[in-house]
């Protein structure tokens, strides 16, 4: 050790660090060469012990870990039984073996956490719990300690329990998730290739029946997916050429060929796993405190039950060991407070509330990412909105092509198709897949560059592409004259409501197409609950302010922003914070993507929704479905409470006994039964949540 470097004596260093282990009939010696500067024994963590390495966890292994709590709710029931039948049968030779065994089945597993803690220098409630159980053993307390530790682990197997529904939640999803595909290669040949050795590009063959292995767009084909799996849409979803379909969901009734567009690893089946397992360890802010304070509060514990220990024997004279019919022992006593005052309901009462929660969100299709969002998302005022791809559909149709001058309608496709091919966009997605059923042929642009909120620029044949807002094709120099046409099915003109328009030039050449989104169905009746609860609703959107103006009065949104850009969207959300509001933004692009940063709590439309907003959504609402969002806050809003139960029970359940311990009014059966009892309730407590996880 370091302090021997000054001792006077001097050893080899070998010698030092070597233990002597001597049995002398029924002695055993463990002796060191050591000196008078050599750590003492009460320096126990700088006291290297042997390691129990814990096996990594593989995706294999998440079904043995799953169904961990049924052997220590085995190990429960075992050591009840052998309490049971060592409390009822008459006393005799098997009475002592019997409560042994029950001690073994009780403290397995406590053990074994006790003695992982231990390596790491720490001490928590499965320590108070064995030392309580060997210090009933020790003066004959066996019953009460056995009954300690078969409600003790009984408690353990529950919380275990809630972890391995989360688990079980993961694990459908991985036994969900394809293994293989088909591709095609030259002259249609076909090669079964491992999920997770396709590339972007490769030309899929999918069978009716078949899963679609990876995020892929149809090239050949139409048919229609099940996309329940996701969770999705409980119906079926048509499918054709230039569509996107999803790794994970059914193909229900067509062969279709399908092009890979991202790698099995960015496919929203594994973003959900990914994001579940990053959720479980992701603390709350008040979980985080009561870890703290559990560390704290035990060795606090620790050092109160040594002291009463010494007051109760010194000052009242108790006996220090031996207790009679008519007075306990000091040490009985000493026993009896450290039991009741153990924190085990406490430390379990938040993370089993919010694990139960996480579980039962993945189960509908809501993903909590850590506990922090599950207790915020309960405290939310202001719910601020996306327009597109959150309230509308975002699943954006071509109604219209025009040029100016008329007659090349097909240039202003053909442009239009090979720009927004290379943007994720909502309205690109509509174009490309409008350019694809015309086929189209795509054009080599050069130079592509995204420009947030505004538009896109490119170049062809020497000179710039630009499609984008009517405001911004006028400030990059093409005035977009006022045009009276109508659109090609003799509709209203794209400035009416309801209808958008995007403007591409390209030299002498001016364009533009005329799109329409849906406003979604449950729109409407997720704004009006959300004013039953108090919540106000904005809609922070960059399109014009006519749509802007239509869409309020169609939903009846509180407040409406448009013509935004991405840090006007931002500085309406910091307004709102200032305020000392708490808001939550709901979005699906890479332009919503710094506004979900921005609040205190960012909600990201899932499969669909760009990497970018997902990476900063606490929150993420699988499949773009907004009722969930609804869902998400009933659920919140019950963890919340579940939470504040659980601290009542545990809190009280310990100030309550903790009192009647210090006045030496609660004999340890009863202490044990109470203090276990509350760690039970406080765990079946936190279970409702995956039992009635919609109610609000």
């Amino acid at each position: 050790d370091a302090n021997c470097e000054d001792c006077e004596l001097t050893f080899d260093p070998v010698i030092k660090r070597t233990l002597n282990i001597q049995q002398e009939a029924a002695t055993t010696t463990i002796a060191r060469v050591s000196c008078p500067t050599a750590p003492r024994f009460w320096k126990w963590r700088a006291f290297p012990l042997p390691r129990i390495v814990p096996r990594e966890v593989h995706v294999e292994d998440a079904e043995t870990h799953q169904h961990e709590w049924k052997q220590q709710l085995t190990a429960a029931a075992f050591c009840g039984l052998f309490l049971a039948l060592a409390s009822f049968l008459p006393k005799g030779d098997w009475t002592l073996p019997l409560y042994l065994a029950s001690y073994l089945c009780g403290a397995w597993f406590t053990a074994k956490e006790v003695w992982e803690h231990l390596q790491e220098g720490k001490l928590d409630v499965h320590f108070l719990m064995l030392t309580v159980a060997v210090g009933g053993a020790a003066i004959g307390a066996w019953g009460e300690g056995a009954m300690l530790l078969f409600l003790f682990s009984l408690s353990g197997a529950l919380e275990h329990f809630a972890m391995g529904r989360t688990q079980r939640e993961i694990s459908a999803l991985f036994k969900s998730a394809p293994k293989s595909a088909i591709v095609l290669g030259e002259n249609h040949s076909e090669q079964i290739v491992p999920v997770e050795q396709l590339t972007v590009g490769m030309r899929l063959l999918v069978k009716p029946g078949d899963q679609f292995p990876v995020v892929a767009e149809l090239v050949s084909g139409a048919t229609a997916a099940y996309e329940s799996n996701l969770p999705g849409e409980a119906t079926p979803v048509d499918k054709a050429v230039g569509d996107s379909v999803f790794s994970g969901t059914i193909n229900l009734w067509g062969a279709v060929e399908a092009v890979v567009t991202k790698p099995a690893s960015q496919s929203a089946l594994q973003r959900i796993i990914r994001l579940i397992k990053e959720a479980q360890h992701l603390k709350a802010p008040s979980q985080r405190f009561t870890d703290k304070f559990g560390s704290t509060y035990t060795y606090s514990i620790l050092a109160l039950t040594v002291v009463m220990f010494f007051v109760w024997w010194l000052a009242f004279k108790l006996p220090p060991f031996t207790s009679t019919v008519e007075t306990r022992s000091a040490f009985y006593k000493a026993m009896t407070l450290l039991v009741v005052a153990s924190p085990c309901a406490l430390v379990l009462s938040i993370p089993s509330a919010v694990l139960a929660a996480i579980a039962s969100g993945a189960r509908r299709g809501i993903l909590f990412r850590g506990g922090a969002a599950v207790e915020k998302l309960a405290d939310v005022q202001i719910v601020a909105m996306d327009k597109t791809g959150t309230l509308t559909t975002g699943e954006l149709r071509v109604e219209g092509v025009e040029s100016f001058p008329p007659g090349r309608e097909s240039e202003i496709t053909a442009l239009a198709y090979s720009i927004e091919r290379l943007s994720t966009h909502p309205l690109a997605r509509a174009v490309t897949r409008y350019g694809k059923g015309q086929g189209t042929p795509v054009l080599a642009l050069k130079k592509f560059e995204s420009i947030a909120g505004l538009g896109l620029i490119a170049e062809w044949n020497g000179q710039p592409v630009s499609l984008g807002r009517r405001e911004w094709i006028q400030e990059r120099g093409r005035p977009a004259r006022p045009i009276e046409t109508r659109t090609s099915d003799g509709g209203r003109d794209a400035r009416a409501p309801g209808l958008s328009e995007v403007w591409l030039a390209h030299g002498d050449l001016l364009g533009r197409i005329t799109l329409r989104d849906d406003i979604r169905p449950q729109a409407r009746a997720v704004i009006d609950e959300l004013r039953a609860r108090g919540v106000q609703t904005v809609v922070l959107t960059g399109d014009r302010r006519e749509a802007a103006a239509h869409l309020q009065k169609q939903l009846a949104v509180d407040d409406v922003r448009a013509e935004l850009k991405p840090e006007q969207k931002v500085a309406a959300i910091r307004e709102f914070v200032a305020r000392g509001q708490r808001v939550a933004m709901i979005g699906d692009g890479v332009n919503d993507a710094p506004s979900l940063a921005a609040a205190d709590i960012g909600v990201a439309m899932g499969a669909r929704g760009a990497d970018a907003a997902l990476e900063q959504a606490e929150v993420i609402l699988m499949h773009d479905r907004l009722e969930n969002f609804l869902t998400a806050l009933k659920l919140s809003c019950r963890a919340r409470a579940i939470i504040r139960q659980n601290l009542v029970i545990s809190l009280g359940t310990v100030a309550v006994l903790v009192v009647c311990a210090m006045l030496g009014k609660i004999p340890l059966t009863l202490g044990v039964i109470g203090h276990e009892g509350s760690t039970v309730i406080v765990v079946l407590n936190s279970l409702r949540l995956l039992l009635r996880g919609e109610r609000g």
